[in-house]
């Protein structure tokens, strides 16, 4: 019903400097708004952790934020600091046992966490500390980290968060909530965004900036790479890894998942999207009457499509606004019109045209196939479909939720792909024209298209360091 690469977590922090100030005051809601920003990012659960005089509160639940969260909850959530989180599960089921944050025990009191990511060793991890004795309350991988971060506990904050980033392989923006800090943490690659902000005199660490718009906080800059943020009442201390870091976002943050009003490593999300939408056309113009996207992430792109061709610009499908990622179909023949329920056709517009529809990718191809026959039988002549991205081939270890290669359409030739779809053309952007329309000095995660990826499954040869730090 919904055939798209679904979105990771959303992850949120604010350490304010006292119980007096007004952010302390106002802090549950400002979480609050601060993850509703990010609920595109997960629809799953959603949860706050706050810090209060040196004990941490919890507030999770199933569901979307406005139906976690009551104004009665938030009232109860009080603070000086905090993290909240949105989840779309990719490691670990959906059930409430893994919605996040996760809080638990060690040496150094109690401790909250928020993830963003995926890890590719953690089960050689898990199996390492079950045998060491650890036992586990969930199957999400960010119970791993903080489990490892809690055996590391003895020889102080420090090194435990070192140890754990060390031993711990993928894609994680992580946000962990303390007695007295909240810290923040990427990847080595920098895989999964991550921000930092200030409102008033509060820190903020947000997934995307949209986010911090969103609550009325300055950004300041991304979290770099293999990059530790530890905020305290001293202030915020960066610690950094010397080497093996090298910046990769995932391509996918610009092509669909984040916001377009965000910016993320420097590159506008809209203006990647209009650039790609308008190499799009220099790759594979065809002739038609009108350019149209598929709501709401193939927009911008046939925008800029539309802009360089001198084709006007075309509304072809209507968005239902109320109904979600996912919704109840009682009967199998309301199953299969359900992208009906969620889209449906301008006939005045559509009836008699020669139409570009331009969606951001294609993953099993089952709802292109649906629109070209939604648009074709409200009597479109024409039906040109194009891809503002290259074709799904591959499957993604660092946050996505991919089906296997044998389910994704990327992995067929062409042809093939057009005549499932039932299309009169169909055209992808380039791997070339995508890189170029996101940056031309920085680099990109691109394995879902390339196969060729930022991180490797850990090797054998890497088993006794990772027993070494499990252990540690």
């Amino acid at each position: 019903m919904n055939d798209k690469l679904h979105d990771e977590c959303g992850v949120f922090g604010i350490f304010t400097p006292g119980a007096d100030t007004e952010e302390a005051r106002n802090l549950s809601r400002i979480v609050y708004y601060g993850i509703y920003s990010l609920q595109h990012r997960g629809q799953e659960s959603a949860g706050i952790a706050v810090q209060q005089e040196g004990t941490l509160n919890l507030h999770r639940g199933m569901g979307l934020v406005a139906d976690v969260f009551s104004d009665s909850v938030l009232e109860t959530l009080t603070g000086t600091s905090a993290i909240g989180h949105v989840r779309y599960s990719t490691a670990g089921s959906s059930n409430i046992a893994n919605a996040q944050p996760l809080l638990g025990q060690s040496r150094l009191g109690p401790m909250a966490i928020a993830h963003n990511g995926n890890l590719v060793n953690a089960t050689i991890i898990r199996d390492l500390l079950e045998d060491a004795g650890v036992i586990f309350q969930t199957s999400s991988d960010s119970e791993v980290i903080l489990n490892l971060i809690a055996r590391g506990a003895k020889y102080g904050l420090e090194r435990a968060l070192w140890d754990a980033v060390r031993a711990i392989q993928g894609s994680f923006s992580i946000t962990l909530l303390t007695r007295d800090a909240l810290i923040a943490i990427r990847d080595p690659n920098g895989i999964r965004p991550l921000v930092i902000g200030m409102r008033n005199d509060s820190y903020v660490v947000a997934s995307e900036t949209c986010a911090l718009d969103t609550v009325g906080a300055e950004f300041i800059r991304d979290v770099e790479p293999g990059e530790i943020v530890v905020i305290n009442d001293d202030g915020l201390r960066s610690m950094k890894q010397s080497e093996r870091t090298h910046l990769m976002t995932c391509s996918f943050e610009y092509i669909y998942f984040s916001r377009p009003d965000s910016v993320i490593d420097g590159v506008d999300v809209y203006e990647s999207r209009l650039r790609a939408g308008r190499r799009l056309y220099e790759e594979s113009h065809v002739d038609a009457d009108i350019v149209s996207g598929v709501p709401d992430s193939g927009v911008v792109a046939a925008t800029g499509y539309s802009e360089i061709s001198g084709i006007p610009y075309a509304m072809t499908l209507i968005k239902n606004k109320y109904v979600g990622r996912s919704f109840i179909a009682p009967s199998q023949e309301l199953r299969e019109r359900a992208v009906s329920v969620k889209l449906n056709v301008l006939k005045s517009t559509v009836k008699g045209k020669r139409i570009i529809l331009i969606d951001d990718s294609i993953v099993r191809g089952t709802t292109s196939r649906k629109l070209v026959q939604l648009l074709r039988s409200a009597g479109a002549r024409e039906v040109h479909f194009r891809v503002a991205s290259p074709p799904v081939a591959f499957p993604c270890y660092f946050g996505l939720d991919t089906p296997s290669r044998s389910e994704l359409a990327g992995s067929r030739g062409l042809r093939e792909i057009q005549e499932m779809i039932g299309a009169d053309s169909l055209a992808y952007l380039s791997t070339t024209g995508l890189l170029e329309s996101l940056s031309t000095t920085q680099n990109f995660c691109t394995g879902c298209f390339t196969g060729v990826y930022p991180v490797a499954a850990p090797l054998e040869q890497e088993k006794e360091h990772l027993e070494h730090a499990a252990r540690t």
